[in-house]
């Protein structure tokens, strides 16, 4: 949404009427308006990953690369700022200045902590990049200061075993694999899950049980054999969290649940970790080099690059500070001519359903109403939004006491069908 409306939300004051408890405390009953999740609360979350996170980020990158000055006096300026600054414009140089000057016109001159959560987020990243001058016209132009992270993970021993496991994962019963690939796209790079071929094979709640949701049913009987369906991905980690997503991929494919698969990645860096089309290259490579059943993986995917069965897309919107309400018209146009769009990871997932305090029952089918054909988010949760849970699950989650919202050791499969026309709710 634009900046002058997200800002006019921001300041309703909706009284909130219950309380589950975690991240941000009172949620609204549902059916009640939700409030945009800001960072200025203490200890929640979103004030977390400001005053905690973005600080160790800004170490972490400037420690990657041998920066000159130029680099380290504009990280420092980055730093202050996020500490003890308020959000400035671009500088009428950078070539997407008007846009974020657009997007930004309401939330210039506050504390990054009062602006909403994820366009806060989400700037923090494109300052972060113009620092490190990603955009600039010198020689660090276009270097991804977030590849020697990426790297590491996609080199590590535990891909290996990952890998390993995909032989025997070969020869079990095709429901069973079916199972075990999606659970192993949910969970992404939760390192004690990896392909795991029945629940039996899983440590005691780390497996289906520690699914919030999950609608899997509905997503196979969307995309039957044979159907001839195009299918939209939407990735969102590289490395280790982004090899189970193409390991998937070629499922589909290979069983002609889909005939044709288009996976988005972001046109730049973005959110430390999420893929580009440079991360997909180097995950083919990683199953291409790799022995067995993975490495026949890996040239079946190549080769479904080079016939177009399998296609990359990096839309500028996916690293835009909005939810996918907002979308513009070409890429509305791209999912609703999918038989299926399937959402990868929590960024999605806050940009899907709205970056608010929804009550966690809030329906999913309501939250995506507005979005163009049938859609699927694969999420392990790690931050506060959640919507589409039965009561009774969320009252055991409450029980718990555990930080379930935001530690990642929950997930869910949630699923909306395509809508009539009559029922659609197009923007």
């Amino acid at each position: 949404m634009s900046g002058e409306r997200e800002a006019r939300t921001t300041a309703e004051k909706t009284p909130h009427s219950t309380d589950d408890g975690v991240g941000g405390g009172p949620r609204p009953a549902p059916g009640q308006s939700a409030q945009v999740i800001l960072s200025n609360e203490p200890g929640s979350f979103a004030w977390t990953v400001l005053a905690e996170r973005h600080p160790a980020l800004i170490q972490q990158v400037r420690d990657a690369f041998p920066y000159g000055p130029r680099q380290h006096q504009a990280l420092d300026a980055l730093l202050d700022a996020n500490n003890n600054g308020v959000i400035e414009p671009l500088a009428p140089s950078e070539p997407d200045h008007e846009q974020w000057s657009a997007w930004g016109r309401e939330f210039f001159g506050r504390s990054w902590f009062d602006a909403p959560f994820l366009w806060a987020e989400s700037y923090f990243y494109r300052r972060l990049l113009g620092a490190t001058g990603y955009f600039g016209t010198g020689p660090w132009r276009g270097v991804d200061p977030f590849a020697p992270f990426k790297q590491a993970e996609l080199r590590g021993t535990a891909v290996d075993e990952e890998l390993r496991a995909l032989d025997a994962l070969a020869d079990v019963p095709a429901d069973e694999r079916t199972t075990a690939l999606l659970h192993a796209s949910v969970w992404g790079n939760r390192a004690d899950l990896g392909f795991r071929v029945t629940e039996g094979d899983a440590a005691p709640g780390t497996a289906a049980d520690d699914l919030v949701a999950d609608d899997s049913p509905l997503l196979w009987q969307l995309l039957p054999a044979g159907a001839g369906a195009t299918v939209a991905v939407v990735a969102d980690n590289a490395g280790r969290e982004l090899i189970p997503d193409l390991i998937l991929i070629d499922h589909l494919l290979l069983h002609r649940h889909a005939e044709r698969i288009m996976l988005h990645v972001k046109p730049y860096p973005y959110y430390v970790s999420d893929a580009m089309t440079a991360d997909v290259v180097d995950g083919l490579r990683r199953l291409v080099e790799a022995p067995g059943e993975a490495g026949r993986i890996g040239s079946r995917l190549w080769d479904a690059m080079a016939t177009g069965r399998l296609e990359v897309r990096a839309h500028p919107f996916f690293c835009a500070p909005l939810p996918y309400e907002e979308m513009p018209g070409d890429l509305r146009a791209e999912f609703a001519a999918a038989t299926v769009t399937i959402l990868k990871g929590d960024l999605n997932y806050r940009r899907l359903v709205g970056d608010r305090t929804w009550h966690a029952t809030t329906p999913f089918a309501d939250r995506t109403a507005y979005f163009p054909g049938a859609v699927a988010a694969l999420r392990t949760l790690k931050s506060d939004v959640v919507v589409g849970l039965e009561q009774k699950t969320l009252d055991a989650l409450e029980r718990s006491g555990a930080a379930w919202r935001t530690s990642g050791t929950q997930a869910l499969i949630q699923v909306r069908g395509r809508q009539a026309p009559e029922q659609s709710h197009p923007r």
